[in-house]
């Protein structure tokens, strides 16, 4: 306190000046403030101003905006410009002078932000190149930092040549130009591949100005798809066809070349204005045909391997480029055509036989059932009139049976030559596809190709037996079957089977017989050569009341014959006695009645 007690004012301060505004010892007030405002800036919260980077470090960057104490920025909000350094200046947004600290706070990404989208416009109309931060990834492309906006690059912008490995972009900063702005959306697309194209465009003129069809340039292999493989010229694309890779079948490009390998590629053809230019790479080489064994001809034989299959046949290759065409109707001796796969698949090893061969069309047709003798050749040796085989059932029609007794020998059986006795309408309910059926060769067409064969005339015939015991009049026991609009379908003994019409199928009691019942019936027809026998059930009980009739009328006949005999030789005695009996009763009468 004694130390207090000794401080004393300066002696010649002036107090009244003090109060009244005037001076400020020997500087006026005034003066003060205008070198303290000259100083310092005058500053307000919510506002964006400039700057100058005066340090910085992995996590800061302080900035100076001529203020009384200087503002930190997030390096994180710098990841963008990776060139930064102390003395540059920046942009940053004022969110408060102090904070409970007394520290000024500074946001580079909000000064950004605020700007951004008239800067994002400026940069388009002005054809700006600019700076820009790739975040991550996305769907199609790439998400960029373009002054604080998220603008799409597309996979397709990266780079002119196609981009396998997107990741290695990923926190990268690169130069961009701004393409396309979605002003309704705030849709930004930028791209790097417009500034790459500026340059190439040049390169592409003078590759472009020298094309010619014929010529034989080298390129790099750009991209394989399944269709083709694109080259890259030197800044101009050409496409390769998979049809102009090779002579031989290819299915796939990858079988021939590899990613970024160098090939000599002739130029085929291209549009008026050079745009699409079509590449060759077999055309470099002689053709197959024309290096074909000049002394192969119709009839030898050849060996390849399946490279294509379709329904109607097998195209094989004998030599890379050369191929043949074995039809299926060439690959066996059978007259049923069936689908080629189910003689051989893609990949097998074949000999074949050449049918046709045309040079200049580059044409051959093969056959494999050539390498097999003909069986069609001796036909009558192996398959005479009246020798017995077996076949299998390859085919129904409604009128026979299409059989098969080996590969290429095929047969019918007539509908008619299936059984002696039953009555078939459809093969089907006789036998079945697939299955054995012993025949017997009737009759051989070579012309054709075509025997007709029978399987009943293996057995005999029993309607040389049916004859002698179904004879007309003759009754027999019979099972209704099948009943039918004209009538009745019977069972007989034997395994015959005959035919009643509904009238005669009127049982005794006037009721009409069902399927399933078994009855008598009287043969009242019998055709040998149809197979025909025709039934009647009522004749049965008909001819038995006929006979019975007959026999009651001849006994009645024979009986009035003889009571008239007996009337000739007894009438007078009878009458006599008969009158005295009559006179007598009428007196007995009278007698009574008068009692």
């Amino acid at each position: 306190m004694e130390n207090l007690k000794n401080i004393q004012p300066i002696e010649n301060f002036d107090w009244d000046a003090l109060e009244k505004g005037e001076s400020y010892g020997n500087v006026s007030k005034a003066d003060l403030e205008k070198t303290y405002d000259e100083t310092l800036n005058t500053v307000k919260d919510k506002e964006v101003v400039m700057g100058t980077v005066t340090a910085m470090n992995k996590r800061e960057v302080v900035v100076n905006i001529g203020f009384k104490s200087d503002g930190v920025v997030p390096m994180s909000e710098f990841r963008y410009n990776p060139d930064l350094k102390v003395g540059d200046q920046v942009e940053v947004y004022i969110e408060s002078q102090e904070d409970k600290k007394g520290q000024l706070i500074l946001s580079h990404k909000k000064a950004r932000a605020s700007r951004s989208w008239e800067r994002v416009n400026e940069a388009l109309e002005n054809d700006e190149i600019i700076k820009g931060y790739i975040k991550c990834r996305t769907k199609g492309g790439m998400i960029v930092d373009v002054f604080g906006i998220e603008a799409f690059l597309p996979g397709s912008q990266i780079d002119v040549k196609p981009i396998r490995d997107y990741d290695v972009f990923v926190g990268k900063t690169m130069e961009f130009k701004i393409v396309k702005i979605n002003q309704e959306f705030k849709n930004v697309v930028v791209s790097h591949k417009a500034l790459i194209e500026a340059e190439l465009e040049q390169q592409k003129k003078d590759i472009i100005s020298k094309l010619e069809k014929g010529q034989v340039l080298e390129g790099t292999v750009k991209n394989i798809t399944s269709y083709g493989v694109f080259i890259d010229l030197g800044g101009v694309d050409g496409l390769i066809h998979i049809t102009d890779l090779s002579w031989g079948r290819v299915s796939h490009p990858e079988e021939i070349v590899q990613l970024d390998q160098k090939i000599n590629v002739v130029i085929l053809d291209f549009d008026d204005e050079k745009k699409r230019i079509a590449l060759g790479l077999k055309q470099l080489t002689p053709h197959p045909w024309d290096s074909l064994d000049p002394n192969l001809k119709v009839g030898d034989k050849v060996k390849g391997k399946v490279v294509v299959m379709a329904d109607y046949g097998a195209f094989i290759e004998i030599a890379p480029g050369v191929e043949g065409l074995i039809h299926v109707s060439e690959m066996s001796w059978t007259q049923h055509l069936r689908s080629a796969q189910d003689f051989m698949k893609v990949g097998d090893e074949v000999e074949a036989v050449i049918l046709t061969l045309d040079r200049e069309e580059r044409k051959m047709s093969l056959g494999i059932k050539q390498l097999k003798p003909d069986p069609w050749e001796n036909i009558e040796e192996r398959f005479p009139v009246g020798s017995r085989h077996t076949a299998k059932v390859r085919n129904f029609t409604n009128f026979g049976v299409f059989v098969e007794i080996e590969e290429g020998v095929d047969g019918l059986i007539h509908i008619s030559d299936l059984s002696w006795t039953k009555k078939i309408k459809h093969p089907s309910e006789f036998t079945q596809i697939g299955a054995d059926i012993d025949v017997q060769v009737l009759e051989i067409d070579k012309e054709n190709r075509r025997l007709s064969l029978g399987h009943k005339q293996l057995e005999e015939n029993p309607w040389d037996v049916f004859e002698t015991i179904f004879t007309v009049g003759s009754i027999h026991e019979g099972t209704i079957v099948e009943m039918l609009d004209k009538g009745a379908v019977i069972s007989l003994p034997y395994g015959v089977e005959g035919f009643a019409t509904p009238k005669h199928l009127v049982k005794e009691d006037g009721s009409q017989a069902q399927v399933d019942e078994k009855l008598p019936f009287k043969v009242i027809e019998f055709n040998k050569e149809a197979k025909r026998i025709i039934l009647s059930h009522s004749r049965v009980f008909e001819d038995e009341q006929k006979n019975a009739k007959k026999e009651a009328a001849a006994e009645k006949k024979a009986a009035k014959h003889n009571k008239k005999e007996e009337n000739n030789v007894l009438t007078a005695p009878v009458e006599k006695t008969t009158l005295g009996d009559i006179e007598e009763l009428a007196a007995l009468k009278e007698k009574l009645s008068g009692k």
